[in-house]
Order: C-alpha cells, then structure tokens, then sequence
C-alpha cells in the first residue's frame, strides 16, 4: 500500500488531528488528486466558485458525503516551506431523487430506484472543492469516473484526496464541497492551522524565522512571561481570554527588546492566551493558550466565579455562573433542612445541568422555596453554592420534602428526604418523617403542601410547623410532670436531693467550661462521605457549647483568603483564646504527612496545595518537630477507618484518641482537665456517638472503594 494511503488510513482514524503528531512534507510546488483503487481523477486547476440550486435526478450520481482535512508542510527545499491544508472527501453513489412540491425540497422516489442501472455505464462526476481564507478565496474542479461494476446505489466506493490548499500560519480556513450541477447540500469543515510556536514551522517555514518568542517561568506563585527578542526589536504582546464566542483583552501593549512579565493573578486561568507579532502591517501572529492543564489556573477560575440567581415573583428562578473561562461543570438543586448546614441532592428525576458560563439559564420549579439552592459541581467536588438571600424568599422554613412517583399499574408511592436517605412513607422507622408519615400524606391530599415539580414524579415541600408546636407542648407537660415527680421523690429522700444537686453543680460547671472554647477542625477531604463525616463531628461539638472553626463552613472566607491564609488566621484566633486544634487523621491525611516529611527530609520545598489539611502542614509539622505541639493539639481518628497505629509517630507527642470508643476522653481533652462530672462526660459521649453513627456507618460501608 502506497504511503500516503497509509497516511489517508491514519486521517480516517484521527480525522482533523493528524499534524498534532506529526506534520507530513510534500516535495513540489503542484497541485495533485488522486483517488482510490478502481477509481479514476482528473484535476482542472482554478475555476469559478458557483454554486447553484440543488437539481433532482432521476439516475444514481456520485456525490462527496463526508469531509475531511489535515494540515502539511509543501516545500521547495528541506527548510523553505509553506503550511497547506489537505482535503479528503469520501464518495458515494446516491440514489435518485426528485423534487416534492408538498415538502418543497426533494426526496427519493421509489419508482426511478427500482430501475436498474446499466452495466456497461461508468458513472462520472465534478466535484467542487472550494478554499477560503482571510485574505484570498480557490477552486478547484477534480473529475471522477466510477466503473459501471463498481457502481452500487447507497454505497461508499473510495476515497478523492487533494493536494493542497497553502494556508497562512496561525489562521483559519474553511473548506466546501459539492458536485457540479449539485444534487445535495454542500459539506463544509473549518481548519485551524498550526502557529509559529510549534517547532516544526520554526525549522521549516521562513515567515515564521522572523517572529519575537516568548517561554514560561513559574516561582512559587508568580509566573512570568520571559520575552526573549532582540534588543531593537519593536514588537506588540497581546494577552486575552480566549473566551467561548469572543476574547476579553488583558493587556496589550507595544514592547521593544527583552522583556520579564509577571502575569497577574487574577487574569491567571485556563483560557489565558498569548499572542505576539513584529510591530510591522500584516505581520504573522505567533499564538499560544498554554495554561489549559494547569491546576492553578483552573484554581484561580474558580476563586473568580460566581454564582449568581435571579427571582420573579414566587415562581420564576433562573440562575448564571460569571466566569472569564468556558467551565467543564454541571448544576445540582439541592434542599437545605432549617436545623442543618448541609445541603442535600434534590432527588430524581430533577436532571443535572451542564454548565455555559456568562450565560443565564432557568429553572424548572413550579414554585420557588428558601430551603431550595443550587451547587455547582466540577471534578466530582462541590465548587459554590448559593441560596437565597432571606430578603427575598424570607428565612428557610421547617418543610419536609417529599417524592411522589408512580409504580405499576398507576400506583403511587411516596419518600421523605432527610439525611439519611429518602424514607418510605409510610414506614416503622425511627426518624422524624416516619413519625409524621401519615399526617404529612393527608396533608398533601388537603392540599396543604406545595407543589415544586411535576414531570415523571412530584416533589412536594410540606409544613412541619404546625407539629413542631404540638410536639413542644407535649415535651413541655411531660417534662413538667417529671420534673414534680422528681421533686416530690426528692423530698422524700434528703440524700438523694444532695446528690442530685451535686450533678447538677458539676453538669453547669462543664457548660461554663466548655461556653465559647475555640477548636479548629483539620482533616484530609478524601471524599464526600467522609466530609459528611467531619460535619457531622463538627456540629455535634457545637451542641456542646464548643466555638468550632472547620473549612467546610467556611467556604465563601476560604475562597477569598485561600487554604493557608485562611488557616493561619483560625489557629492564631483558637490559640490566642486558649483554644485547641483538632488533627483529624483518615488514610489520606496519613499518606499527605508522610509526603511532606519525606519532602523535608529531600530538603525540596512541598508544591502548593488544594485543600486547608494539605495546607496546613508547613505551620503543623514544625510545631511537632520543635516540640510546640503540647496543648494546642489533640489527635483523634476513626477507629473504623484507621487505627491509632496507622498515625506517624510523630503526632503521638500529643494526646491520640480512637472514635467513638475513647469519646468521653477526646470531650474532656477538649474542654480541659479538672472539667465535668465522670458521669456527665459519659453521657454527652453516648449522645455524640450516636449522632455519628449514621454518617460513620454510611462512610464505612463504601469500603476500599471511597473509605480506605
């Protein structure tokens, strides 16, 4: 098989992006059309680009049905070349066709394909290739015959290649084919060429020779353009965002000689590109977008976006990501509870939506409710999220969401949402929608509840405040009779008065203890049951009085701050108020710790980091190496999760306890010595542990595949 067949091959599998690899070279100055075995062409150079109306036929015709192109070099010698853009155009033989007065277009008539076509009868063609350029525009006309054998109605039969069409560096073409009289509408592909920056054409193409270049340099944050030209040379440097249907200028401005320019941070993202051409008319442009991969830019992205909603009236909700580049991200509705700080998945069948930046999209609802909010997600972790102002919808109201769908044979089934999962309604379990399941479904056959969707199931936000009172006035008579019980017995016994009252000393002397104590929360975010994990811990330690600081509370102050000015502010606040930092260990903050002080030991400075545990550990590490750690840490882990043996022997310097089952140790080490009753520490610990449990069982249940 001849090479360029061989290439052709390749280009089927690769299409458009074959110079990427490697650029081809074409010896010679002449146009040339070849075709594949069993066909035959014949090249007439330069004629009129005319493209006329669509003609019905009532024989089968060979028409061009898919169009290709790839990017080579033509030269005259070894180092003088030229870019030129090769076109590949499959063929087949269509069947007749004639117009239709009814559609207006034209259609296939089943009379005229069932006559046979004569055996002994070639098939010819005159396909039109037109090129078309900034500042010039060619056609050309290749005549292909098809042997009579070869010609099978519907069928592909081989391959037109034409070569080729010379391009400029860096631009943009486009390229049409049809037949002459055309009998379909025209294919048409867009090429962008290589610029200047790729080393091929710096060695190859003399235009390119002339340019001013530019290389990279990143220190630490700061990255630098080094211009490296010429001292008299004058020269433009054109910096913009490549932005999905228009560029935004950054800076632009006319240089002369070597230039070093750090770029500013806040222009630093993804579609930053760089353009620069010699101060001349007509120059070529050399271009180049290099930070597309570059996690810091994708970073600093998404520090700049926003999330922006918009409300009309009580049903219309629509909502807009500013963003200054093109996102790879997508859309969730989500309901947060009045009593928690997360926000939890809308069930389906509300779908995702992906995400067009600077572009406003609505939302499905029927009605807008102030529990519902919208996250937008990317690389599988939440990036913003934003619910509505209270000054708009009002505070968020105590409602139950509910799901109403249907089964076979039209029956109806519906679900609760709450953090544990949905629950069936009606249901023996123990949680707050179970216990109201039958009067939240009256509710809704009332008419009681509001409706916020209705496509292939209803989602329902019905009122619990009404229950919420009748509740309190219950709590409250039972806990009045108790509490004359207790007196009664009490008096009754002068000793067990004297014991009570001792509890109860000792119960008030934790709370003061414990009332505003700072504690900073630190933990490696390796997935999100593990994050619903450590917000669970966090808010339990918040019911006990405990001022608790944890980055996941704290997500709009940590975007603007960044991980490790973020931390460095939270522990000198905790410690100055005689607080105590929390090092929550997982397998993924064992594997960070051992990173950095293998790192250390190299004596290589660690690379930024992401997320606040990682950050953290330039400020934690020296104060465990130095001796410093002494109280202002307590280590703890998940015994599910990892052994207290996993946890380096470094951190072992300070108090390690083991979750759940050394709890009344790690309450006490929080709050201090000397602090609370034996018996008061054991019973808020079983109220802690219990109120992990779930969140602790659900992230062991997910095994090695998301825990361990």
């Amino acid at each position: 098989m001849p090479f360029s067949w061989l290439l052709l091959l390749f280009s089927l599998v690769l299409g458009s992006r074959l110079w990427v690899l490697s650029l081809e070279k074409l010896a010679g100055s002449h146009d040339d059309a070849r075709c594949s075995q069993g066909l035959s062409c014949h090249l007439w150079d330069d004629v009129l680009c005319l493209l006329e109306r669509i003609e019905p036929t009532k024989d089968p015709v060979l028409v061009p049905t898919k169009l290709q192109t790839e990017v080579v070099l033509r030269c005259r010698e070894e180092n003088n070349c030229v870019p030129c853009v090769r076109v590949i155009l499959h063929l087949t033989v269509q069947e007749p066709r004639k117009e239709d007065p009814e559609e207006g277009g034209l259609r296939e008539d089943a009379e005229l394909t069932s006559r046979p076509w004569p055996r002994n009868e070639s098939l010819h063609a005159k396909v039109i290739i037109s090129f078309q350029a900034h500042l010039s525009d060619r056609c050309v006309l290749v005549e292909v015959e098809v042997p009579a054998a070869m010609v099978q109605p519907g069928q592909n039969v081989g391959s037109l290649v034409f070569d080729c069409f010379k391009a400029p560096v860096g631009g943009e073409v486009r390229i049409w084919s049809y037949t002459q009289p055309p009998y379909q509408k025209e294919l048409n592909h867009t090429e962008q060429l290589p610029d200047c920056i790729r080393p091929e054409l710096q060695d190859s193409v003399p235009s390119c020779w002339v340019l001013p270049w530019f290389n990279i340099s990143a220190e630490g944050d700061a990255i630098q353009l080094v211009l490296d030209v010429s001292a008299e040379q004058n020269y433009v440097l054109f910096l913009y965002w490549n932005q999905t249907r228009n560029f935004s200028t950054r800076f632009h401005e006319v240089l002369t000689g070597p230039q070093n320019i750090t770029l500013n941070q806040t222009d630093f993202v993804p579609c930053l590109c760089i353009q620069m051409w010699p101060n001349v008319q007509d120059a070529i442009r050399n271009s180049h977008c290099p930070f597309w991969e570059d996690p810091r830019a994708h970073k600093n992205l998404w520090d700049h976006s926003k999330l922006k909603l918009k409300f009309w009236g009580t049903t219309g909700l629509s909502w807009m990501v500013e963003a200054p580049c093109p996102l790879s991200a997508e859309t969730v509705l989500c309901w947060k509870p009045r009593d928690s700080e997360l926000c939890h998945p809308l069930p389906l069948p509300l779908p995702r939506e992906n995400v067009t930046a600077n572009k406003s999209q609505d939302l499905p609802l029927l009605t807008v409710q102030p529990n519902i909010c919208v996250q937008v997600w990317s690389g599988g972790k939440l990036q913003i999220q934003e619910c509505p102002q209270e000054d708009i919808l009002g505070p968020l109201k105590d409602d139950m969401l509910l799901l109403e769908t249907w089964g076979p044979e039209g029956r109806h089934s519906f679900c609760a949402m709450e953090t544990s999962g949905c629950t069936p309604l009606p249901s023996t379990a123990h949680t707050r929608a179970a216990l109201l399941g039958k009067q939240l479904l009256q509710d809704i056959q009332s008419g009681q509840c509001v409706q916020l969707w209705n496509d292939t199931g209803i989602l329902w936000a019905c009122s619990l405040q009404k229950y919420t009172h009748e509740r309190w006035v219950l709590v409250w008579l039972a806990f009045l009779i108790l509490t004359a019980c207790i007196l009664l017995l009490l008096l009754l016994n002068r000793d067990g008065m004297k014991g009570c009252l001792q509890f109860l000393k000792e119960d008030y002397r934790y709370g003061g203890a414990a009332r505003g104590r700072r504690a900073l929360l630190l933990y490696s975010p390796d997935h999100a049951s593990l994050e619903r994990l450590v917000a669970t811990l966090a808010t339990a330690l918040g019911q006990l009085q405990l001022s608790v600081a944890v980055d996941l509370w704290h997500r709009r102050e940590l975007s603007a701050l960044g991980p490790l000015a973020w931390f460095h502010a939270q522990r000198r606040q905790a410690l100055q108020d005689g607080g105590v930092v929390i090092l929550l260990f997982s397998p993924g903050a064992v594997a960070l710790c051992q990173e950095w002080l293998q790192e250390a030991g190299a004596a290589q400075p660690p690379a930024p980091t992401p997320d606040t545990f990682a950050a953290s550990l330039s400020c934690v590490l020296p104060d465990f190496l130095e001796g410093r750690a002494s109280g202002r840490y307590v280590v703890a882990c998940f015994e599910q999760l990892l052994p207290p043996q996993g946890i380096p022997d470094l951190f072992h310097a300070v108090p390690v306890f083991s979750l759940p089952s050394q709890m009344p140790d790690f309450l006490r080490a929080l709050v201090g010595p000397g602090k609370g009753h034996h018996d008061t520490w054991r019973a808020h610990a079983t109220r802690v542990s219990q109120y992990l449990q779930p969140a602790l069982e659900e992230c062991v249940q997910l095994g090695s595949s998301s825990c361990l």
